[in-house]
């Protein structure tokens, strides 16, 4: 299916065609703060989340909230132009893919429903409406906007089942992809079957990441996962996780109400200083401490990182 997109290809020059990439990227604004709705079911509710200098108002269409299912189509769009970007290929905002490449590249079955729910998914991620101050490129934006500009069907077959879509990403998201400020996710991510597993793993993956463990009360984790239910359902929730423990690349575990993410095996690359400390003393904190981190988040990524590159 992918044949049927180039004899538009060098008539437009305001598209970019997906190609086959190597590993999925998740935007750092929308795994910081939980701009998804996680229920199944259409979701109505108007959404605010306040957190130190941020603000994030959501609003859904009279379709509902974008899911976090939904965000599926914003992953593989955003691996794709990352890998064209890191190619060193140009890339646009406006991006044209086929239905069958985003079927196959996100795990999910094929059959005619597939078509039907990625339309649905465009008309929520376009309807769903942001205001917020939260930075992405080093620039604040401040007006409303939704996840998407606008969507399109550019072909079908003769059953009407949306064979190539054309999107034009919001300027908020596509700043994200110019300023690389995007993770590399594992791919199990879309074997998750429910929105709590795939919230907790984005999560973890943003908080832990290449570190060895990331704590979080109870109640400051259900605040970032931006659930309605009660505290007892999520506490249910959290250890039958921590018993299957299927979670992509993190363990997790709560004692006291304190939830804890730990990595699975040592991260495959490490940015970690040439010579590490064997112990780490106040003078190899203040020396390998990130800009904008305190003490002890410098403390414990350096001896996690030390811990990792000993296994």
């Amino acid at each position: 299916m992918a044949d049927s997109l180039l004899p538009d290809r060098h008539k437009q020059r305001d598209f970019f065609t997906c190609d086959v990439f190597d590993s999925f990227k998740d935007d750092i604004a929308s795994m910081e703060h939980p701009v998804f709705s996680l229920s199944k079911k259409p979701d109505h509710r108007m959404l605010v989340y306040e957190r130190n200098d941020t603000t994030i108002k959501i609003k859904p269409s009279y379709t509902g909230l974008a899911t976090i299912f939904d965000k599926d189509i914003l992953l593989y769009l955003a691996s794709a132009l990352m890998s064209a970007k890191n190619s060193g290929e140009s890339i646009s905002q406006t991006v044209r893919f086929t239905s069958y490449d985003y079927i196959i590249s996100t795990n999910k079955s094929l059959g005619g429903t597939q078509y039907k729910l990625l339309k649905e998914g465009l008309g929520r991620l376009n309807g769903t409406l942001i205001q917020t101050n939260i930075k992405t490129n080093g620039k604040e934006v401040t007006k409303e906007f939704g996840l998407i500009d606008s969507w399109e069907v550019v072909k079908e077959d003769t059953k009407g089942k949306a064979l190539a879509i054309e999107v034009k990403l919001s300027d908020w998201f596509y700043s994200s992809i110019l300023g690389d400020a995007v993770l590399t996710i594992d791919r199990g991510y879309f074997r998750l079957r429910k929105p709590t597993e795939r919230r907790l793993y984005e999560l973890a993956r943003k908080h832990c990441g290449n570190q060895v463990t990331w704590k979080i009360s109870l109640t400051n984790l259900k605040e970032k996962l931006g659930i309605t239910s009660q505290m007892k359902l999520l506490r249910f929730n959290i250890k039958q996780i921590a018993e299957t423990n299927h979670l992509p690349e993190y363990n997790i575990s709560m004692e006291n109400d304190v939830v804890m993410f730990t990595r699975k095996e040592p991260p495959k690359e490490s940015k970690a200083p040439k010579q590490l400390p064997k112990y780490v003393s106040k003078k190899s904190v203040e020396k390998y401490a990130r800009p904008g981190e305190s003490y002890d988040q410098a403390e414990s990524r350096i001896k996690g990182l030390r811990d990792a590159l000993k296994g």
